[in-house]
């Protein structure tokens, strides 16, 4: 597919040309090409390979950007949550937050009380009724919170995301692939040129080392995420606002409590920071700490304190060390600010909130997307498929067919069939979720041919690697239909084997030769080694 689209994209005319293949630009594309636009989409690494896939897994309308009276922000990624929640029921599920609050922590437990009451209206009262706890009631319900020193705490809800934050992007790349995009990762600009209301783009396809070729676009949509300050420059483009850097990081550990729920605390410093579900693992996280560039990284001062902030906070057999993590995530938040607020040192920090913006230039035909987030994104589809049309791009009626999963006949129809041939027979074991529901929730229509297949074949429903819980028919429909380049874009992004099973474990996988045979079929040993190279099994340390 991916060859298909370099081909596609070699001296094509495009409507709009979209740089950046995270959140804002696979739903910008999705969104467009639902309403009949011609679409290219490009990104230099893979999609949702930067800050998309470095996120909490939260869908949520961001309830402490209450305590600076941001209302209209909250009340806006609260419905945007809530059509989410209602377009994704079977990735999007709600979660209930319990806070435990100490006598260190910023808020008593009757005011954060209040304030989630005042959440859960301005969320039009569409979750879970939020409730005030007492030390001994979050002690019945979380054994392992130290409550020593807690107060009470409240619980409140909001929603999270069942498979990976990067999987569910490359959802909007595949719907705006299906709905005629042209998309290609590991494509990168080199140049760009605007002629006669035109734009001409050179591109570069990274992986294949190829010659440079080009396309054309009436309008260019910079959504490069932490990138968009040095792309503007590219295109000579003034703009009201910048980005600037907050780095945040997630330990992924073995499983601390097996309620589905997610732990708030109050750190040392008065920031939250969470024990967030993934499956049998736990996500701890996130930090908060400003940085003056994109590209970071996790420092030994990041684990220790995050540990050292846990573990305060946890009874536990022994405490969690740097032996227990099995991965780690790091990425910035891009936050947005006026050009006209110069330096941002006067700012308090920890008040930017992740608000976005989008800057229109019509006179060179470029649409510019700051900040954002997971929880914003159709708003932002709905914003650039606005801002497309004031470019003078034609567009059909709109609609909400452009996100969603199928509807409920259809996934009735899939079950029936499921049923039918004993699919969660398969691999009937009590700690893992049935094969119906992880095949649909991942792969909607798309799982009526995995079933054809298992029918044809039943090793298709074998596991491939070990501990790793993917199935032989899972690779054949990443082979074909994902644009998977790197053996990293299927561990990390099109699943989550990397997130939870530790690097050593993979390595030494009997299967991982297989997928690479798979995946890659005549590049399948050089695709090995570059990820070999490229991810050296870590040395533990005390």
């Amino acid at each position: 597919m991916r060859q298909s689209n370099i081909e596609r994209l070699t001296n094509g005319s495009f409507d709009v040309l979209i740089i950046g293949g995270g959140i804002n630009g696979a739903v910008a594309a999705a969104a467009l090409a639902g309403r009949g636009a011609s679409v290219a989409l490009v990104d230099r690494g893979d999609f949702g390979g930067f800050t998309s896939q470095e996120s909490s897994n939260l869908v949520w309308g961001g309830f402490k950007y209450l305590e600076n009276y941001e209302i209209p922000l909250v009340r806006n990624l609260c419905m945007s949550r809530n059509r989410l929640m209602r377009a994704y029921p079977d990735n999007i599920k709600e979660i209930g937050f319990l806070a435990a609050l100490d006598a260190s922590g910023p808020f008593p437990p009757w005011l954060a009380a209040l304030g989630s009451v005042a959440y859960w209206g301005i969320g039009n009262l569409s979750t879970h009724r939020p409730r005030l706890l007492k030390a001994v009631t979050i002690k019945r319900d979380e054994p392992m919170v130290n409550t020593a020193k807690v107060k009470g705490g409240i619980e409140y809800f909001d929603a999270y995301l069942k498979d990976n934050d990067a999987r569910f992007v490359f959802g909007f790349v595949r719907s705006a692939v299906e709905s005629g995009t042209v998309a290609a990762n590991y494509t990168e600009l080199v140049s760009a040129e605007r002629a006669d209301g035109t734009w001409k783009v050179t591109l570069k396809d990274l992986d294949r080392n190829a010659q440079p070729f080009t396309c054309s676009a009436k309008v260019v949509i910079n959504a490069a995420g932490p990138f968009v300050d040095g792309l503007s420059k590219t295109f000579e483009i003034s703009s009201e606002h910048k980005i600037v850097y907050s780095k945040g990081i997630h330990l992924v550990v073995p499983q601390i409590t097996k309620n589905e729920r997610v732990l708030a605390f109050f750190d040392d410093t008065q920031r939250l920071f969470y024990v967030i579900p993934m499956g049998k693992r736990s996500v701890i996280g996130t930090t908060d700490t400003r940085v003056d560039v994109p590209v970071t990284h996790v420092t030994d001062e990041d684990r220790s304190f995050l540990l050292e902030q846990i573990n305060a906070r946890l009874v536990l057999e022994k405490p969690i060390t740097t032996n227990d993590i099995i991965s780690e995530r790091c990425g910035v938040r891009p936050l947005v600010v006026k050009q006209s607020s110069g330096s941002v040192d006067h700012v308090d920090w920890t008040s930017l909130s992740r608000k976005h913006a989008v800057e229109s230039d019509h006179q060179r035909n470029v649409i510019t997307i700051f900040g954002g987030k997971l929880t914003d994104c159709l708003n932002i589809g709905e914003e650039i498929m606005e801002e497309v049309e004031k470019l003078g791009v034609h567009l059909s009626p709109p609609n909400d067919d452009w996100y969603g999963e199928p509807g409920s006949e259809v996934r009735e129809e899939f079950y029936r069939q499921a049923r039918l041939m004993r699919l969660d027979d398969f691999r009937a074991r009590a700690d893992i979720e049935p094969l119906s529901d992880r095949l649909w929730r991942r792969y909607g229509v798309r799982s009526f041919a995995m079933l054809d297949a298992i029918r044809d074949d039943p090793t298709m429903a074998d596991d491939i690697m070990d501990s790793a819980d993917y199935l032989r028919v899972e690779l054949h429909v990443a082979a074909h239909t994902e644009m998977v380049t790197k053996l990293e874009d299927f561990l990390r992004r099109r699943s989550k084997i990397s997130l939870v099973v530790r690097d050593e474990d993979i390595r030494n996988s009997e299967g991982l030769k297989e997928v690479c045979d798979i995946l890659f079929e005549e590049r399948s040993q050089e695709k090995f080694d570059e990820y070999c190279s490229t991810h050296p099994v870590p040395e533990l340390t005390p």
